[in-house]
């Protein structure tokens, strides 16, 4: 059975065992259509941190607001719908649906006289394809100097007495500050820390302010996020740290035909001019005869792309791009944006049926513990059968537990148990480290070399439990990786490959007596030959 249908079932028997308790039956009403929706991403970080520009960059449109008014204080979730509809969801009254209007190309949301404080969420649903993937969820600043502002977002992600309403989360950091690590550990004990995962990634927002708007300021800014990664702190919390120049992104993602023309004048005016103009902020904002370029375009373009992507644009319609089609592809390219779009579709949405299963099983768990009744038993079984049953949580698990603490492996055999797990996407190639054409004979060759190493390394007399446990996970993944690519008869081996039925299916009893039968002769024979080969090198054994 797939993750989802596993999780049906649980469902179901809830709801029997549920049947005359109505909180009871109005939560499993919220689990199921959680089930059905596609993974829940919410953007979090600091107040000003960028949350709603990289939002918009993600949908390619101007709609999360991105000023200071009582909407960015709201919990505001992102979904797809074939027409276009804005629904207020206040703390004490029904829902309200509102009226939709644009400004200036950017939606404007209109709270029907409420404020922040009287509002629980907003619910847009919008026809814009990366919905169909992914529902958005933008959330209040967190350290916000407006208690209440901060409450939203930590009711929503990190609440005291229930698991997460995010199944991943992207953080957004400008530096790491306290509050920050506080945060995601709180996330990782409300969501995934139930299942001992980590489900989070952290961007270094506004990279560009890290080289003061400079061309290669992406490039000091790599370095950092490079270093952000292995503090100790924060190791433990995200998958990774991606540097993003967020206002570059959402310029690029909705450029306009005009600002392109704007961009071009800029770009051709002569080197001393055009250098002298875009020293500073402050002098690419002075009345100016050095270009035809309008004040009041100039203020546009600032606030659109900051100094940093003035410049870069410039620089690229100098390098060749002669239409702002070819602008915003490589203003996108250059912005970071597609390496964090890359990263959230390789560690979530290619594992969006297992994170949701996984969230489906925290909170049924949070539901039996804090609303028991005999008749809710036999769901326990249940949710530890698919836990035990579901080979990409213990993949999670063990990633979690690499980030936290190393493998007690050799380096580069822990750095291959975490590749192999999915720590770099979860496609057979970057698995395996391969480029993402390789064929499948490539892909084949790879996994029996890889199969073979560990499952030397597993038979060794010298790997103690722990050591066997993550082989056995390991080689779990390699045997996923030979099913998906169809090679599983022609990597058989006779001596020690046995390859399960399915990644989600378990093999019986006695195909688990002929899977174990020719590793218990090969294991000793190892064994055997390892002592004498020990015995000739040890002085001390002659």
């Amino acid at each position: 059975m797939t993750f989802v249908a596993d999780a049906e079932k649980l469902l179901s028997q809830a709801r029997t065992a549920y049947a005359d308790d109505p909180i009871a039956e109005t939560f499993l009403d919220q689990l199921e259509a959680r089930l059905r929706e596609p993974l829940r991403l919410a953007v979090a970080g600091i107040v000003k941190a960028g949350k709603s520009t990289l939002l918009n960059a993600f949908l390619g449109e101007q709609i999360a607001p991105t000023d200071t008014g009582e909407c960015t204080r709201v919990v505001t979730v992102y979904r797809y719908s074939a027409t276009p509809e804005i629904t207020i969801h206040p703390r004490d009254s029904a829902p309200q649906r509102m009226p939709i209007r644009r400004d200036g190309g950017r939606l404007v949301f209109a709270l029907g006289g409420m404020s922040a404080e009287e509002i629980e969420w907003i619910d847009v649903a919008w026809p814009l394809e990366s919905l169909r993937s992914l529902t958005l969820v933008d959330t209040p600043g967190i350290a916000s100097l407006s208690e209440s502002t901060s409450a939203r977002a930590a009711r929503y992600l990190t609440p005291d007495e229930s698991p997460s309403a995010a199944d991943a989360v992207v953080y957004l950091m400008r530096h790491l500050h306290a509050a920050d690590v506080r945060f995601l550990e709180a996330f990782r004990d409300s969501a995934p820390g139930a299942a001992q995962t980590v489900s989070a990634v952290g961007v270094l927002s506004r990279a560009d302010e890290i080289g003061s708007g400079r061309i290669d300021s992406l490039l000091s800014a790599r370095k950092v996020a490079q270093r952000y990664e292995r503090h100790g702190d924060l190791a433990s919390l995200v998958l990774g740290v991606i540097p993003i120049a967020g206002l570059v992104a959402e310029g690029a993602r909705t450029l306009r035909e005009s600002e392109f023309i704007a961009l071009r004048e800029l770009a051709r005016l002569d080197r001393v001019a055009r250098e002298r103009l875009l020293l500073s902020a402050d002098r690419f904002m002075r009345p100016t005869g050095l270009t035809p370029v309008s004040a009041a375009i100039r203020t546009s373009l600032l606030d659109r792309f900051g100094m940093y992507g003035i410049r870069l644009a410039t620089a690229l319609v100098r390098g060749g791009a002669t239409s702002s089609s070819e602008l915003s592809t490589a203003l996108v390219q250059q912005s970071g944006l597609l390496d964090l779009e890359d990263f959230v579709r390789d560690q979530f949405v290619l594992r969006s049926a297992a994170l949701k299963a996984r969230g489906i099983v925290v909170q049924l768990e949070w539901l039996l513990r804090n609303r028991p009744r005999p008749e809710a038993r036999s769901i326990h079984g249940g949710i530890e059968a698919i836990v035990c049953r579901a080979h990409a949580f213990r993949e999670l698990e063990l990633l979690a537990r690499a980030r936290a603490d190393a493998l007690p492996l050799s380096p580069a055999d822990a750095a291959a148990a975490q590749m192999l797990l999915g720590a770099g996407g979860v496609t057979p190639q970057k698995r395996l480290g391969l480029a993402g054409e390789a064929e499948a004979h490539e892909v084949g060759e790879r996994t029996f070399e890889a199969l073979s190493h560990w499952r030397r390394l597993a038979a060794s007399p010298m790997a103690d439990r722990e050591v066997r446990m993550i082989c056995q996970v390991v080689i779990r993944s390699l045997d996923g990786i030979a099913s998906e690519i169809g090679a599983a008869r022609a990597l058989r081996s006779p001596a020690d490959v046995v390859l399960p039925s399915g990644p989600s299916e378990s093999p019986g009893p006695d195909a688990e007596e002929q899977r174990n039968e020719p590793r218990r002769h090969l294991r000793r024979k190892e064994r055997l030959n390892w002592r004498a080969r020990f015995a000739e090198r040890n002085p001390f054994r002659r």
